[in-house]
């Protein structure tokens, strides 16, 4: 899974396999997060949201399944 840098106070890095569907958050605290069933219509309006952890709160958090991997 390919890994890109992103601007926020809170995220270091996103990941996406539109394959398995499984987003990848890496927190700036180095806690690492897996969301299942993302479309990438999803995946493509985070990382263009104008604040990416205001919308990954929003839309992604409390409404997908996760898993804390470290």
């Amino acid at each position: 899974m390919d890994k890109q840098h992103v601007n926020s106070s809170n995220i270091e890095s996103i990941g996406y396999d539109a394959i398995s569907m499984i987003l990848e958050v890496k927190f700036v605290n180095g806690s690492l997060y897996q969301y299942f069933d993302i479309n990438e219509m999803t995946y493509l309006s985070l990382i263009n949201a104008s604040s990416i952890g205001s919308y990954l709160q929003r839309n992604i958090v409390k409404t997908y399944r996760y898993t804390k991997i470290q």
